[in-house]
């Protein structure tokens, strides 16, 4: 009788220690799917971006400088989306991709300055299009940024809360998954603003 309490409350044990691994696990892949629809968003934002440059250089052709500004920064923001969707949630990849996220807002934002003064340019159907696509795709990356921002910060709680965090670092989660913050704090509040009438 006393070996089959003893099992009981082993397999118990052994039940409890698999649904906290189950939930980690659980919790891992839902940030991580976050950060794969963030992916999305950011790779049509930066596709979005070369057509916006090639549409404004026909009338912008002495602003050169800031057109390769925009294409440097938007380049600079696709290496550090790769380099974060190899691991989502680490820290350096995390703060990496959002000093460039930062960085390409800058220069979208300067851009929009120096567009106007072309006011061809802000009438352009194929510009007030791009502009269009843009304002919902940076929408889009917000709500994406926040829905996964919600889900790390779900995981790192459980993962820090008793008993998960006894067991946690065994179970190869002995790190808190990294926010996804923009460098620019005016960044975090708002998506960048181009603005074409």
């Amino acid at each position: 009788m006393e070996l089959i309490i003893l099992l009981v409350i082993i397999a118990a044990l052994a039940f409890w220690v698999v649904a906290i691994y189950n939930k980690l696990v659980a919790l891992k892949n839902r940030f991580e799917n976050g950060f794969a629809q963030i992916e999305v968003q950011l790779k049509r934002r930066y596709d979005l971006i070369p057509n916006l440059v090639e549409t404004a250089k026909a009338y912008m052709s002495h602003e050169r400088e800031t057109l390769e500004a925009v294409i440097n920064a938007r380049n600079q923001a696709m290496a550090g989306l790769q380099a974060a969707a190899a691991d989502p949630g680490n820290a350096n990849a995390m703060k990496e991709l959002g000093s460039a996220e930062g960085m390409l807002g800058s220069a979208l934002g300067r851009l929009n300055v120096v567009m106007e003064a072309y006011p061809d340019l802000k009438a352009n159907q194929n510009m007030m299009q791009l502009s269009e696509e843009l304002t919902t795709t940076e929408n889009k990356v917000a709500f994406s940024r926040q829905a996964y921002n919600d889900q790390v910060t779900e995981y790192n709680s459980y993962r820090q809360s008793f008993p998960p965090v006894v067991f946690a670092g065994m179970f190869g989660h002995s790190k808190d998954a990294e926010l996804l913050e923009f460098a620019d704090s005016e960044a975090i509040q708002a998506a960048p603003s181009v603005s074409f009438n």
